[in-house]
């Protein structure tokens, strides 16, 4: 249950909850870690209607509780001995799908009042894209033995700091601003992420000897 890779917002905030909610299951409940990773993913979607149908606050609220019971699984397959890859994996999955379900959210909430704007339209995508990018970019420079450890690639856009944020812009009223941040911060911790592997890997991108991967 080390702290090494949580994010600023999971160590000062979500883990306050998280863990003594995780230990009061294994207490007194037969809970499992997966099931709390479904009970997080539901969330998300539950964040993402509300913000659909213009319940920005509800949204906001329900996203960093998304957040919080995110961090519950981990913390109870640790507590319970049940940490599992199948669990990582299954946990990762669904965070993925929880984050573009969020996001589409965010976009219908905003989309009557800006229509399709070919900026909106863009903005849009590098929200979706810009979030999943963020995990994806993490896991592929792991594979390499390249680990995002502090500054800009490795805290600014972690999953705990892109959720608060949209809780914020929910309590605000903000969608709008919130997508435009949201494309802006991942996007750039990708294109960070991108720079520093070049430097570390010695700007040696033999794409020749690369395999495909089915992914």
């Amino acid at each position: 249950m080390s702290k090494q890779w949580d994010g600023i917002v999971s160590q000062y905030i979500n883990r306050k909850f998280s863990r003594p909610i995780a230990i009061l299951l294994a207490r007194k409940t037969n809970v499992t870690p997966n099931q709390m990773t479904l009970l997080s993913f539901l969330i998300c979607i539950f964040s993402g209607a509300a913000f659909t149908f213009k319940m920005s606050l509800i949204g906001g609220v329900l996203a960093q509780v998304a957040s919080i019971m995110d961090g519950v699984d981990g913390d109870l397959a640790v507590i319970t001995g049940r940490a599992s890859p199948t669990g990582g994996f299954l946990d990762s999955l669904l965070d993925r799908y929880g984050d573009v379900a969020i996001v589409i959210g965010l976009i219908l909430n905003t989309l009557p009042y800006v229509g399709s704007a070919p900026e909106f339209l863009l903005i849009s995508m590098m929200a979706i894209f810009g979030s999943l990018m963020v995990s994806y970019s993490r896991s592929r420079a792991e594979g390499i033995k390249i680990i995002f450890r502090k500054g800009i690639s490795g805290y600014a856009a972690n999953r705990d700091i892109r959720l608060f944020l949209i809780m914020i812009g929910g309590i605000l009223n903000q969608p709008y601003i919130t997508l435009i941040i949201l494309a802006a911060l991942t996007n750039l911790v990708v294109l960070v992420r991108i720079l520093e592997v070049m430097v570390k890997t010695r700007n040696k991108m033999d794409f020749g000897n690369c395999r495909p991967t089915d992914e």
